[in-house]
């Protein structure tokens, strides 16, 4: 049976690819196309790049806040309406919804330094300690034969976040990992630096609170690709954490120096460090930069389509975040411009776009303004879109987690996908009305990616059942120079942010005008997103058991049948269309055979219990530097659910965890979960989805339904 369907797949999604990809744009009137490819330009995008770039934007800090203003005066410039700067206080005990809110961190200077152990050095060393603490000098100076290794002055990554200020000269220790009490039997580190390979926060509690150690040096090698240790030279950005009470300091070096540093040390030498610190967490405000285009019609201006992004990172953050800050920024002018020149009518929703510090900043956001919440309908959200060739990026347009279907994903992949075809075929010298090219950028095709969920980014703030708010996710993946001290400026491509930008501003203008929409060209469309969906599932189920490819299938019909009833609210469509976009979404040649296979979920255990979520806490319950979950876990003395660590065959256990809540809705049985996040990462055993949903019984997030 299974062959027969891949091969009918094969040959129905053949035709329908080639129908799609015509030189014809979908969905928008070609002159609305023609005009947002005129007028968006890559090169003003990347302009704006380089100056945010040069901000060191951590939450809270004096870096963050200047970038913040020079978005909203960018804004204020281009003519949008209703521009702010948004505060939220953060103080550690503030909470925004499932978020706590993290101090504002801010640091001064940071430098580390490998130091000569003669007397005359130790005398001045001395000296200088006496002349900070007497604020006659905040320099150190150079004595014979040592060494800087690090300086917050020229790499602002080399410091990790959270870190506080510390005058400290002392040996340093191999502790390997760092994260298990094993490497550090027979060691003494009490009042000592230990160099780690872990992330300074994974070893802090044990390093700095279990054995009394008073810094950390770190390599630690996050975000790997398969570039990752190819450059030694790389630095990547690292952080301790923010609710603990072994306070520290540590420093990020790079694969080379820690490399050196642990043959010398293995040899038996003492390698004595000085670090002079001045940095610490302090009450702030979360700053959240907002602005609109308002819509035109009476009613649904109080709708709102959203252009979302974060600001927040170390410097460079060039590809991560500061390219989705331009081009939604981008987005912003060209449609204000073209809106107030006549070329493009206005939308009848109002349009937002929104600059926070990431996932903490759009809670506290859509927590601290609910209205927010109530009003946005979609979301496009840009996080890494301007990777160049030397990043081996590939760009994504991601579709939204299954317990959330929509049809805004597949608007976007409508739009994507004919890029992919038009830059493809610039690229290979054929005909190309619309390459999306900008002259200073690179002219390679584009090769977007229709991808299944994935998490990471404010989307999956959106996309929680406590908002249920559908969000375009635009994002590169794999980037070689992710939280690294190289990604810069230089590695981003104009022609990647003039694309990004025109599928975000595409999408998003199409979702926010509500007349005169083609009921067939969307159904095509969405065709086209389902036949994909339906690629991936047919991939995945190789190999499964009878039972669990038949459970695909089941909730793959499912998941179209809701994509087709996104549509006739959002759109405002007649219930006449509605029936036909159902119908001819859900009848397609193969749907029939599969129905065939199983028409619904089975009712296989009546008994299993249900669940309704409370209504409070609002928000994914594993945030930013903090996880509600083992917080109140431990409070409540619940031991961690197997769930949290478990690995599926496409998912791991935050997913599975994130998605079996956002999966409760009072209506559908614990078998009916287990059965939905076993089709989207891979077959889950049912207690493991029970045992999650007690632990959050027992810490209020959920209640039983009797």
């Amino acid at each position: 049976m299974r062959k027969k369907l891949v091969l009918i797949a094969m040959m129905v999604s053949g035709l329908f690819a080639s129908a799609a990809r015509g030189q014809k744009p979908p969905l928008l009137a070609e002159k609305d196309v023609a005009a947002l490819a005129n007028e968006l330009s890559g090169e003003t995008a990347k302009r704006n790049l380089e100056v945010i770039a040069t901000f060191h934007r951590q939450r809270g800090s004096r870096g963050f806040h200047a970038a913040a203003e020079l978005v909203a005066e960018r804004a204020r410039a281009y003519g949008l309406s209703d521009v702010q700067i948004l505060e939220f206080p953060a103080d550690g005990k503030i909470f925004y919804g499932t978020q706590r809110s993290r101090p504002a961190w801010d640091a001064e200077m940071g430098e580390l330094w490998e130091v000569n152990e003669s007397k005359e050095a130790k005398e001045v060393k001395e000296k200088n300690a006496e002349e900070v603490a007497t604020g006659r000098s905040g320099e150190w100076r150079v004595t014979s034969g040592e060494e800087k290794i690090a300086s917050y002055a020229a790499e602002p990554v080399l410091l990790a976040e959270d870190s506080e200020s510390a005058d400290v000269t002392a040996e340093l220790v191999d502790v390997g990992t760092g994260t298990s009490e094993a490497e550090y039997a027979g060691k003494d580190v009490k009042g000592k630096i230990v160099l780690v390979s872990a992330s300074p926060g994974a070893a802090q509690e044990l390093a700095v609170g279990k054995f009394g150690a008073a810094g950390i040096v770190s390599y630690a090698q996050n975000q790997k690709t398969a570039w990752w240790g190819e450059d030694e030279n790389l630095i990547r950005w690292g952080h301790l954490e923010t609710f603990t009470e072994h306070k520290t300091f540590a420093f990020m070096v790079s694969l080379k120096t820690a490399r050196g540093l642990r043959e010398r040390l293995a040899h038996g030498e003492k390698i004595a460090l000085h670090a002079v610190v001045k940095a610490g967490q302090h009450p702030g405000n979360y700053e959240v930069v907002t602005a609109t285009i308002p819509g035109a019609d009476s009613k649904l201006k109080e709708e709102e389509i959203a252009f979302s992004c974060h600001l927040d990172h170390q410097r460079p953050g060039a590809n991560d975040n500061a390219s989705g800050c331009v081009t939604i920024l981008e987005v912003a002018r060209t449609l204000q411009k073209l809106i107030a020149e006549g070329k493009l009518a206005r939308p009848a929703r109002t349009m937002r776009f929104i600059w926070p510090p990431e996932i903490e900043g759009t809670l506290a956001l859509l927590n601290g303004k609910p209205e927010f919440a109530k009003r946005i309908k979609a979301v496009a959200h840009m996080d890494m879109v301007g990777g160049g060739p030397a990043t081996k990026a590939v760009f994504h347009v991601t579709r939204g987690p299954m317990s959330l279907p929509s049809f805004v994903h597949d608007v976007a992949w409508a739009f994507a996908d004919w890029l992919n075809d038009q830059s493809y075929r610039y690229a290979a010298g054929l005909r190309s009305e619309y390459p999306i090219v900008a002259p200073e950028g690179g002219k390679e095709p584009l090769r977007a990616e229709y991808s299944a969920y994935t998490m990471g980014s404010d989307h999956d703030v959106y996309q929680d059942s406590s908002f249920g708010i559908p969000a375009i996710y635009l994002n590169d993946w794999p980037d070689r120079y992710i939280h690294t001290n190289f990604d810069t400026a230089a590695n981003i491509d104009p022609t990647k942010l003039k694309r990004a930008a025109f599928i975000g501003a595409a999408s998003g203008y199409y979702l926010a005008t509500s007349a005169g929409r083609n009921v067939t060209a969307l159904a095509d469309q969405l065709m086209v997103g389902g036949i994909d969906r339906d690629r991936q599932s047919w991939r995945r189920g190789n190999g499964l058991s009878d039972e669990e490819d038949e459970n695909m299938t089941i909730q793959g019909l499912q998941y179209t049948s809701w994509v087709a009833d996104s549509v006739k609210s959002f759109l405002k469509i007649s219930d006449e269309d509605a029936r036909f976009l159902s119908e001819y979404l859900t009848t397609y040649p193969w749907r029939k055979e599969k129905e065939a296979m199983g028409n619904g979920p089975k009712e296989r255990d009546p008994k299993m219990p249900v669940f309704r979520r409370s209504a409070e806490p609002k928000g994914p319950l594993a945030v930013f530097g903090y996880d509600y979950f083992v917080d109140h876990a431990k409070s409540a003395g619940v031991a961690e659910p197997k769930l949290m660590s478990y690995e599926g065959l496409w998912g791991s256990g935050e997913e599975y965890a994130y998605e079996v809540l956002n999966f409760v809705d009072g209506k559908r049985r614990v078998l009916e979960i287990r059965d939905a996040v076993s089709a989207e990462y891979g077959p889950v055993p049912v207690e493991m989805v029970v045992e999650y949903l007690r632990a959050l019984e027992k810490i209020g997030v959920v209640t039983e339904v009797k």
